[in-house]
């Protein structure tokens, strides 16, 4: 166990506020956001948002969106698989756990304004950052495409007036390197361009004792290349990005769950991936280490990412502006896997992707007096193209039946085309009352195309198999409908405000493009679009002095919902089912509350809890018959509660800043059968650093998972398959170092 001192505990900790930074002054900051598309203070709107400041990102040695989960009331991300696949959100029980490349989020992504599309898209590394806005409820009006949970808003930083940057670089514990810097240049009197970039360098916490198998880790380096100009009438904004990410992907570790494979004795789920527990093939790592793990993981990972943003401003007079923001990207994405855990050559595969997305917003603002107008028009196009495979049980060929031992090659190509025309009026009834209604109206279809190959072995003397054509499932799915939003502000004094929100959104229907082990499947892989109705009660009070709380209560109704199901399959032996069903109606309810205090001059603390005591299918049996009827939905605890105390003190005509925060989980299950194998147990993690600051320089150390808590990201099930769980571990402990030159 890993002890903290007295003299630890000064060094260990950060100075980031899930609701504001702690700024230096006599004061509560005030919070600027853009959960309306335009800038109002955070106690304006009757939305529930958080508010990531990005100044302070990377000084606890946050790397991407995957980490700022922990910061944030009823907001969970993981990493669901190895990282590289698309991550995991959820708000308030709201997500999709689906590790396969066809799927959108119902947290919609949206950075500087442009939508990221897929899932595919929501891992982006957080440097140069000005604020993350998380929204929490259906978005159904300004940001409407597939936000029934809420929207996550990046905002990088854009040029300004000055020439000046800054370079940073750190090194830390496993491995870890990382640079960053910025520039911003003033062209002339009307424009800036700001270049910014990262370089970072690592192993993972977990580790290899399979000695054949290459180290693990990840490299990592992005650009981005920025251009504002501001004439009287018209505003510019253009935006180039790029990055090349490669390395070999985290290891998997196996949880094994029989005590005796032969007659089927199994382990209790305490006792599964203990020294005494072993998979369907009798394998276990030998070790008792949590963080290490015994397997052939030569499993290469190469992302590139490109793409721009552009966004014009015209302001046709002193109340009304039109906006037109155009953004593309496109990811090349090859993954591979191991899913046995093991030496062995049982479960290996890959994921290829190329990711192609188009979009087109233009929007048109009036203010009369204290109301505002908002009328929009909405494009997207994406296209996914899938390019992956399965191998199954390629040591056992010649050996077991030929209907286990196949490869499956299952690519698609999945087309999505969306248009939308919204409305938002926000209307000022007295200097107390405020009411607000929004409407969207979204047309989609999604077009696929499902090709599969199998590699069988027809002579068991040619163990390496012919292949044969498996599959041509070809088809689309159309919804339109209607989402929108009712806001009632109460202003009850100058710093405190209630509010009520009606909302609803929708999340379309498309095509799971996951394995598919039979044609029949392929059949049946479309889905339905699934829609929430939100309310919620809140209130947000801001003294502008020493204290600011915000608050609410919710309650959802979610019909058609799109669950990703991993079931065992009915042919004993065979892979699982992996399914994307609609499952009907679910009922979410809960409270969060968020608190900023600060105590005096220099000690100032931060808090933020959630619970969700309800969150579970009303009534549902799915396609093999289980009953998942009142289980809970995955992925979501009852309680989760985060924390910093932040102190400040002058010295060496310097200040020395310091932070202690820690955020807790109570238990949550994996998926959606209420496993008790594939269950996190409750946990906390302890975060730290401390900064010193002298004129032009910053010295900063920084610690996550200090006591080195072992937790999992996703725990798999491939019980009646192979005898036992992938084990995708959280990341132990992590300390590291940075030293930041501004010029």
């Amino acid at each position: 166990m890993f002890k903290l001192s007295a003299i630890s505990i000064s060094i260990i900790t950060v100075f980031f506020s899930p609701v504001s930074v702690f700024a230096n002054n006599d004061s509560i900051e005030v919070i600027e956001v853009y959960a309306q598309k335009r800038k109002q203070t955070l106690e304006e709107v009757s939305i529930s948002i958080a508010t990531l400041k990005g100044d302070n990102l990377t000084s606890q040695g946050i790397k991407d969106i995957s980490e700022v989960g922990g910061y944030v009331a009823n907001f969970k991300i993981s990493q669901n698989a190895a990282e590289g696949t698309p991550p995991a959100l959820n708000i308030r029980g709201v997500g999709l756990i689906d590790y396969n490349t066809a799927n959108t989020s119902p947290i919609a992504m949206y950075i500087d304004g442009r939508p990221v599309g897929s899932a595919n898209n929501q891992i982006a590394n957080l440097f140069d950052v000005e604020q993350i806005e998380v929204l929490k409820g259906p978005q159904g009006t300004l940001f409407g495409r597939n936000s029934t949970g809420g929207a996550l808003l990046v905002r990088t930083k854009r040029p300004d007036d000055g020439n000046y940057g800054f370079i940073k670089a750190g090194v830390g514990t496993d491995e870890w390197r990382r640079v960053q810097g910025a520039y911003n240049a003033k062209v002339n009197e009307l424009s800036a361009l700001r270049f910014s970039f990262n370089h970072t360098d690592y192993d993972y916490t977990s580790y290899n004792l399979f000695e054949a198998a290459p180290e693990a880790g990840l490299k990592q380096q992005d650009a981005r290349l920025s251009y504002l100009a501001e004439w009287d009438e018209f505003t510019l904004y253009a935006k180039l990005e790029y990055g090349h990410w490669d390395g070999i992907v985290q290891p998997v570790g196996n949880i094994g769950i029989y005590k005796d494979p032969v007659n089927g004795v199994r382990c209790t789920p305490a006792e599964a991936g203990g020294p005494g527990c072993f998979d369907m093939f009798g394998f276990n790592d030998g070790s008792d280490d949590y963080w290490a793990v015994r397997v052939n993981n030569d499993s290469p990972h190469l992302s590139i990412y490109k793409g721009w943003t552009i966004q014009g401003d015209w302001q046709i007079s002193d109340s009304q502006q039109l906006t037109y923001i155009n953004g593309f990207n496109r990811l090349d994405r090859r993954h591979a896997f191991n899913c046995d855990g093991s030496p062995a050559r049982l479960c290996e595969g890959e994921l290829g992707l190329k990711n192609e997305m188009l979009s087109n917003e233009l929007r048109y603002s009036q203010t009369s007096n204290k109301d505002h107008l908002t009328l929009g028009l909405f494009h997207l196009e994406e296209r996914i193209y899938q390019d992956n495979f399965n191998d199954i049980l390629r040591d056992y060929r010649g050996l077991l039946s030929t209907d286990l031992t196949n490869t499956f090659f299952y690519d698609n190509e999945i087309i999505v085309k969306s248009v939308a025309a919204f409305a938002q009026y926000e209307w000022q009834l007295n200097d107390a009352h405020r009411i607000t209604v929004g409407l969207r109206y979204s047309d989609e279809t999604v077009e696929y195309d499902s090709v599969s190959q199998l590699n069988i072995v027809a002579d068991i003397t040619q163990v390496d198999g012919v292949t044969i054509p498996y599959y041509h499932v070809d088809g689309e799915v159309k919804d339109d409908g209607l989402s929108g939003r009712l806001a009632w502000n109460y202003q009850y004094s100058d710093s405190l405000m209630f509010y009520y929100s009606f909302a609803n959104g929708t999340k379309s229907g498309g095509y799971n493009g996951g394995l598919l082990a039979t044609e029949e499947q392929a059949k049946l892989a479309d889905y339905g679009p699934e829609e929430l109705y939100a309310h919620e009660i809140g209130a947000k009070y801001n003294n502008a002095d020493d204290l600011s709380i915000n608050g609410a209560v919710f309650f959802y109704d979610y019909s058609d919902q799109q669950v990703f199901m991993n079931q065992a399959s009915t042919t004993p032996g065979a892979p699982p089912l992996q399914l994307l069903e609609n499952v009907g109606s679910s009922k979410i309810y809960g409270a969060e509350l968020a608190l900023q205090y600060k105590l005096s001059e220099s000690l100032k603390f931060r808090g933020a809890a959630g619970y969700v005591p309800e969150a579970n299918f009303d009534e549902f049996i799915d396609p093999v018959g289980n009953v998942l009827t009142d289980n809970r939905l995955p992925f979501t605890p009852e309680w989760n509660i985060n924390g910093d105390v932040t102190h400040s003190v002058s010295f060496w005509h310097g200040e020395l800043v310091s932070t202690v925060g820690f955020d807790y989980q109570s238990e949550y299950y994996f998926d959606q059968n209420q496993n008790a194998y594939a269950m996190q147990s409750g946990y906390t993690l302890w975060r730290g650093s401390v900064r010193f600051e002298r004129g032009d320089w910053r010295f900063g150390i920084w610690g996550k998972n200090l006591f080195d808590k072992e937790y999992s990201h996703l725990k798999f099930d491939l019980s009646t398959f192979l005898g036992m769980l992938q084990d995708f571990k959280g990341e132990g402990r992590r300390l590291g170092v940075d030293v930041m030159y501004r010029f």
